[in-house]
Formats: C-alpha cells, sequence, structure tokens
C-alpha cells in the first residue's frame, strides 16, 4: 500500500534474502572477503555466525550472485533439527538427488558417485547449512564425515554453516576437535553502524525507484538504528511498518518521533511492552507527521496519571484513524467505481 503511495516500484523492506538488495557494509564485506578466502581453499568448512536477521542467508545469496555457474553447483538445508541419517537425507536432496528408500551406506554412495559426475564436468560441490546451532552433535559429525570423500586425491564438497551466536559454542565442545580443525575461515556478523543504516535505507529505497519522497530527517535514521540495534531484519521490520503508517497518514517527511513511536507500537503489537506506547500527534500533511513522547517512568502524581491517560486516548485515537483510513484505501481497491 504505501509502496503505491510513494510511488514506489517495489517493497523496499520485504524480509525474504535477496541479493539485488544487498548491502555492503564493512561487516558485510568482511563477511565475503571471509567466505571467498575459505572457497579459495576448496575443501573443509566455512563458519559464518550472526544474531537472527544479521543478514547471513541473504550474505550467501549474495555469494551466489557472484559465483561461475558453470564452475560450482550449490545444495542447501534448511531443516536442521534433525538426525544425523536425516540430515545426509536433506543433503542428497538439496542437491537435487531423490533421497527416498535409500540406507546411510547407500546415501554416502549416491553422494560420491554425483560428486564424481560434478568433478568431471568441471564443478565444485557447496553444501550450505542454514540454523547450524540446531544440529546435534551426531548430525555435525555427519557433516565432516561428508568431508573425508575424495575423487582424484582432492576434496570435491566444500561446506558453509550458517548459524547464530551460541553455534560457537558447540563448536568448542571437545568432540568436535576433528570439525574445528577443518574450518578453513570463520566470521561473526555483527550490527551495522549508524552511518551505515542510513546508507542501508537509502539503498533499499533506491533499488525500487525511491526519488526523495517520503524525505527523512537525520534523527529518523538515527532512531531506526538505535531501535533496531543495527540488524539488517529489524531494520526492514521498523521500516515497513513506519512507511506504511506515514502512508496512511499521508505524510512526506519521516521524522525521528515517528520512528520512536511506530517502534513502541510494533513491540507493544508483538506483546514485548506494558506500559503505554508512544503517542503521535499528528499534524498536517504537508510538513509530515510529527509524534510526541507519551508516558515515562513512574507516576509522579495526579498530572502525571492525567498525561499517561491522555496519551493512551490520543494513541488510541490515531490507530483508530489509521484503521479507518486503512479500510478507506481497501475499499476502493476492491470497489472500482470508488
Amino acid at each position: 500500500m504505501f509502496t503505491q503511495y510513494y510511488r514506489l516500484t517495489g517493497h523496499p523492506f520485504q524480509l525474504t534474502p535477496d541479493s539485488r538488495f544487498f548491502y555492503g557494509s564493512q561487516v558485510h564485506n568482511r563477511a565475503i572477503s571471509h567466505l571467498v578466502y575459505g572457497l579459495s581453499q576448496e575443501e573443509g568448512f566455512i563458519v559464518i555466525t550472526g544474531e537472527v536477521g544479521a543478514g547471513k542467508t541473504t550474505l550467501v545469496e549474495q555469494l551466489w550472485s557472484q559465483l561461475d555457474r558453470n564452475s560450482y553447483i550449490i545444495g542447501r538445508v534448511v531443516t536442521t533439527q534433525v538426525h544425523g541419517d536425516d540430515l545426509l537425507r536433506l543433503a542428497v536432496a538439496g542437491f537435487g538427488m531423490a533421497p527416498e528408500g535409500s540406507d546411510k551406506a547407500t546415501l554416502l554412495r549416491r553422494m560420491e558417485q554425483f560428486f564424481r559426475e560434478q568433478r568431471l564436468n568441471g564443478k565444485r560441490c557447496l553444501l550450505v547449512v542454514d540454523e547450524a546451532q540446531n544440529l546435534s552433535i551426531n548430525a555435525i559429525e555427519e557433516l565432516r564425515m561428508l568431508s573425508n570423500i575424495t575423487v582424484d586425491g582432492k576434496a570435491p564438497l566444500q561446506t558453509i554453516l550458517l548459524g547464530q551466536p551460541q553455534f560457537r559454542r558447540m563448536l568448542a565442545n571437545p568432540d568436535l576437535e576433528q570439525l574445528r580443525q577443518r574450518i578453513l575461515a570463520s566470521y561473526h556478523l555483527g550490527p551495522i553502524s549508524v552511518e551505515e543504516t542510513r546508507a542501508y535505507i537509502e539503498h533499499r529505497l533506491t533499488r525500487v525507484g525511491w526519488q526523495g519522497t517520503p524525505s527523512w530527517e537525520d534523527g529518523a535514521y538515527a532512531a531506526i538504528h538505535e531501535e533496531s540495534g543495527g540488524i539488517p531484519r529489524r531494520i526492514n521490520t521498523l521500516c515497513s511498518r513506519v512507511l506504511l503508517y506515514a502512508a496512511l497518514e499521508e505524510a512526506q517527511v519521516i521524522t525521528a518521533d515517528m520512528v520512536r513511536a511506530t517502534a513502541q507500537e510494533l513491540l507493544h503489537d508483538l506483546g514485548g511492552v506494558s506500559a503505554p506506547p508512544v503517542v503521535a500527534s499528528i499534524t498536517p500533511a504537508t510538513t509530515g507527521t510529527a509524534f510526541s513522547g507519551g508516558g515515562g517512568g513512574g507516576y509522579s502524581g495526579d498530572g502525571d496519571l492525567a498525561r499517561r491517560v491522555q496519551a493512551l486516548e490520543d494513541n488510541q485515537q490515531r490507530q483508530d484513524r489509521i484503521f479507518r483510513r486503512l479500510l478507506d484505501l481497501l475499499g476502493s481497491t476492491l470497489d472500482p467505481s470508488r
């Protein structure tokens, strides 16, 4: 809906990983460098960790978009709460082979044959395992055993393990010493900076035809970073909601107060806030939407109580107004005569 109002050609903050929107922040470029170095070794494991939403999967999508498809074939495993044999079946399926009705020995022979065929065709195989922190020790050991397969004295398979920060603690397990010795590159993907948050937002907007409307105040970018912690997926979620509310209010300027109010409402909607959300005070659309904070620490007297009650009432009125606006727009969409 906001894409139409602001004349954008697509959704700039979709949550689905898409290499078209990849932004090369400092941490993401370093992670790419580690991936490229690891691939140059042509064996072993590459480990990338990061918080939920840090961009690990998008990173691999970007890498895949840059690789020569005539030189690499990639298999993916995204369901990792499985036992070792099931993980092998998922790996087989990830490379496009049918895994049904095969015991472990048969699966391993089929994979070795597949790797040999790909090597003869001049291709290297990459196995990408997402959510690696959910793997059991047994499943991780099965992955290590796959790295023992050789074709003409060379390793035909490399494995990229993507996981949340706790995966690094898992790797410290003494039972995984042999796997650790085969990790040739490892990087932890941290949050992006305040300056990069602004560049990230503008980059994604520009990819869908943004021409500066709505405009963003400097403080709005800083507020996005503060509320999201610099985690790309959180930035996407918050920016999507901010743009939706701004479009429904026909605002032309995104302000810091608007961002904070929306972040409070978003958190409240998800059940993470018990205090009254920040309150929005709407000004004419030509000047954008200005927000004033509501609520505070504890109660300091009758005056404070009255302000908090008023804040709740104002917030409810704003949500009702947005809801009615949304219904009007939906009605216009469904009824061409309107």
